[in-house]
C-alpha cells in the first residue's frame, strides 16, 4: 500500500455560494424527509401485508431499503455541510463513505436486475413463474446482489487505498467519490482511470443494455396478450423502466467519462443520490393499485387499533 501524507480532505460542496446553498438546504432537507417517509411506507406496507409473498414486492421492499441506506450515506453530510463553515472529512471517514456508498449502490443496481428478471419470467413464462421465482431463488438473487455489490466496492476501495495523496486535499464534490479523489492523486493516473471506468462505467453500460433489452423483449411479448393483461403488465413495466432510466442515465454519465473530463459530476450525482430514491416510492405506489389497496388497508387497521 502506498503512503499518503493527507490525513483529511476538505469538501468544496455542491455550489460554492453560501446564499445558494442556504436556499437548497431546505430543499434537500425536504427531499430527504420525503425519501425517508416514502421508502419507510413501502417497507411497512409490503412487510405487513400479503404482498411480501409476491417476488415483485419482495424485491421492491429490498430496493426501498437500499434507497434509504444509500442516500443516508450521503444526504446527512450534504445537508449539514450546507451550513458548516468548515467541511473537512478524515481520510478514514472518506474511504468509509466511498466504500459504503458504492457497496449499497451496487446492491441496488443488482436488485433492479433481479426485478427485471422477475418481470421477464412473469410475462414471458407465466405458467412456470411460481416454480422459477420461488422464495429460495429470490433469497439467492438478493444474496448475489449483496455479494456482487461488495465485490465491486472492495475492488474500488483497494485501488484507491493504494494511491498516494500528497496534497492538495480539496475535493471538488460534496462527497468522497472515486473520480474527484483520483484528481488529487500525486502520480500518473492514466491506468487507474481506465480501471475505474471499467469497474463502474463499463459495468453500468452493460447492465443498462441488458435491462433495456429484457424490457424490449417483454414489450414485444405483450403484443400476444389480451387488452386487460397488456394494460396491467405495461403499467408495471413502465414503472420499472422509469426507475431504471432515472438511476442509470446519470450514473453512466458520471462514471463512463474519463477522470480528466470537465463534466458536471457533482450536480448530476444529485439525481441518483437524492432525487431518484425520493421519486421511487411515488413511481411504484401511484401507478400500482395493489400497493394503494394494501396501504389503505394497513392505514385503516392502524386507525382502528388507535380507537380501541
Amino acid at each position: 500500500m502506498e503512503k499518503h501524507n493527507v490525513t483529511e480532505f476538505v469538501l468544496m460542496g455542491l455550489f460554492g455560494n453560501k446564499q445558494t446553498e442556504l436556499v437548497f438546504l431546505f430543499l434537500f432537507l425536504l427531499c430527504y424527509l420525503t425519501l425517508i417517509m416514502g421508502n419507510s411506507v413501502i417497507i411497512l406496507t409490503v412487510t405487513c401485508s400479503h404482498l411480501i409473498e409476491q417476488p415483485m414486492y419482495y424485491f421492491l421492499c429490498h430496493l426501498s431499503l437500499m434507497d434509504l441506506c444509500y442516500t443516508s450515506t450521503v444526504a446527512p453530510r450534504l445537508i449539514s455541510d450546507l451550513v458548516a463553515t468548515r467541511r473537512d472529512i478524515s481520510y478514514n471517514n472518506c474511504m468509509t463513505q466511498l466504500f459504503t456508498g458504492h457497496w449499497l449502490a451496487g446492491v441496488e443496481i443488482f436488485i433492479l436486475v433481479a426485478m427485471a428478471f422477475d418481470r421477464y419470467v412473469a410475462i414471458v413464462k407465466p405458467l412456470h413463474y411460481m416454480v422459477i421465482m420461488n422464495r429460495k431463488r429470490c433469497n439467492l438473487l438478493i444474496a448475489m446482489a449483496w455479494g456482487l455489490g461488495l465485490g465491486h466496492s472492495l475492488a474500488l476501495l483497494l485501488m484507491v487505498l493504494n494511491l498516494p495523496f500528497c496534497g492538495p486535499n480539496v475535493i471538488n464534490h460534496y462527497m468522497c467519490d472515486v473520480k474527484p479523489l483520483l484528481k488529487l492523486v500525486c502520480k500518473d493516473i492514466h491506468v487507474v482511470s481506465i480501471l475505474a471506468i471499467v469497474n463502474s462505467g463499463t459495468v453500468l453500460v452493460v447492465i443498462f443494455t441488458v435491462l433495456l433489452t429484457s424490457y424490449i423483449l417483454i414489450l414485444c411479448h405483450l403484443r400476444t396478450r389480451s387488452s386487460a393483461g397488456r394494460h396491467k403488465a405495461l403499467s408495471t413495466c413502465s414503472s420499472h423502466i422509469m426507475v431504471v432510466v432515472l438511476f442509470f442515465v446519470p450514473c453512466i454519465y458520471t462514471y463512463s467519462l474519463p477522470v480528466e473530463s470537465a463534466n458536471e459530476d457533482k450536480q448530476i450525482s444529485v439525481f441518483y443520490t437524492m432525487i431518484t430514491p425520493m421519486l421511487n416510492p411515488l413511481i411504484y405506489t401511484l401507478r400500482n393499485m395493489e400497493m394503494k389497496m394494501a396501504m389503505r388497508k394497513i392505514w385503516c387497521q392502524m386507525s382502528h387499533s388507535e380507537l380501541m
